[in-house]
């Protein structure tokens, strides 16, 4: 057991050191906190990230906090991930290919008394990073302007959660998280001519906050072999008090000296209330079937811009909006009891379809399809361990008018150990 303590801990202090580096190279992640993370783990990126309704004892499920009051009473369970993926960015006739690599979450779960779970870990919450230049002529002159954007960054979540069964079918859980991490910004004007100042402008925040999520769940049996489970979270919205800066440098192409100015908005950035429901159908334990529906309430948010009209960076409203995101997705295993491996994989796809949370230059941001497909390989011991490996092949497109389209594959592969920590043993 302590060995295995040691393993989660090491896996976990890698998955912040990973978590430093950028998941993305996405140009939509320079707006609003930067791309979201969908947390899901292993067994349900499957399924396109369906949670809310989904209840199992061999996983973590940690969308749904409830879910952790059926954990196995016999075993610990740890879970970690990683993704590898492919972009294709087009923008009219220009295309051009990105690949991204992260070791992305480690959570763990565990029954600490009848009826009640426990779980914990650290998933990514959002993820910037970004590089492009793009350049002009100034008029009808020689001169050319040149603009690069660039941008690193993101946030992570450590969590602490338990669930509890508290009623016949009845159970409801929380989680306890902290959020922390950094961002950097950075827009450069640059020319040919040497007469013309260079000017850059730096953006940049450090976040250290909490995060609460609240979930119920009810399951009901409708038949001996048809189980019934509805789902619902919340997640307080709250201001993170965090101080985001631009820091303005206007360098003199001939003296070189440069003059620097920095503004400050307090209390600039916040997180949305977020509301979700969703349900599943298992029947026999074969085939599990649900859907999933969510909404976070961005457009309530100011965000800070500079206002290039007095040159102030302030809040501003209407840069964000409101998020909704449908899930669909299920799974099926032939014969979970049979000892042919083929017969007990578990067989997973799912869909998806959401609204963009950021506006680009006053225009709705991408919307996003994406769809999945993956199979669950139970992995068998000596010590009659239930693990599983995860793999799932993902494919999303954003897209929005007059803006860049991103085609992404992401391959994401999960390792899931569940080990019985809590037997009993006899000697004979």
């Amino acid at each position: 057991m302590k060995k295995n303590i040691i393993t989660l801990l090491l896996a976990m202090a890698t998955v912040i050191a990973a978590n430093a580096q950028s998941g993305t190279n996405s140009p939509y992640s320079q707006y609003g906190l930067g791309v979201l993370s969908d947390q899901s783990q292993g067994f349900n990126r499957g399924m396109n990230g369906l949670s809310i309704g989904l209840r199992q004892s061999n996983q973590v499920n940690m969308l749904n906090p409830a879910s952790y009051s059926c954990i196995d009473s016999l075993t610990m369970i740890f879970d970690v991930g990683l993704s590898g993926q492919v972009t294709n960015f087009k923008e009219g006739d220009r295309k051009i290919n990105a690949n991204n690599s992260d070791f992305e979450y480690a959570v763990a779960a565990f029954r600490l008394m009848p009826k009640v779970g426990v779980s914990f870990g650290v998933v990514p919450f959002t993820n910037i990073g970004y590089n492009y230049s793009s350049t002009n002529k100034v008029g009808t002159s020689t001169t050319t302007s040149t603009e690069t954007h660039s941008g690193s960054g993101g946030i992570h979540q450590a969590y602490l959660g338990i669930g509890w069964n508290f009623f016949k079918g009845l159970s409801a859980g929380a989680n306890f998280s902290y959020l922390w991490g950094s961002y950097e910004r950075t827009l450069s004007i640059t020319s040919n001519d040497a007469y013309v100042n260079t000017i850059t402008k730096t953006y940049d925040c450090t976040v250290q906050s909490y995060k609460l999520d609240f979930g119920l769940q009810y399951s009901m049996e409708v038949s001996k072999k048809d189980i019934v489970t509805i789902g619902a979270t919340y997640s307080l919205g709250h201001n993170l008090s965090a101080d985001p800066e631009l820091v303005t440098q206007n360098t003199n192409s001939q003296t070189g000296v440069v003059n620097s100015t920095q503004q400050t908005v307090y209390d600039g950035l916040s997180l949305p209330h977020a509301f979700a429901i969703g349900a599943s159908w298992n029947h026999n334990k074969r085939f599990t079937i649900g859907a999933d529906y969510s909404l976070q309430k961005w457009g309530e948010l100011d965000y800070p811009e500079l206002n290039q009209s007095t040159g102030v960076y302030e809040l501003k409203s209407g840069l964000l909006k409101d998020r909704h995101k449908i899930t669909v997705g299920g799974e099926w295993v032939p014969n979970w009891q049979s000892r042919k491996i083929l017969n007990r994989i578990h067989y997973r796809a799912g869909a998806s379809y959401n609204t963009p949370y950021i506006k680009v230059n006053g225009h709705d941001g991408p919307k996003e399809i994406s769809v999945s497909a993956g199979f669950g390989i139970p992995i068998t011991n000596n010590w009659n361990n239930g693990s599983v490996l995860n793999i799932s092949g993902q494919w999303v497109k954003a897209s929005a008018k007059d803006l860049i389209t991103e085609n992404t594959f992401r391959i994401n592969i999960g390792l899931t150990f569940n080990e019985r920590w809590f037997n009993k043993w006899k000697v004979n």
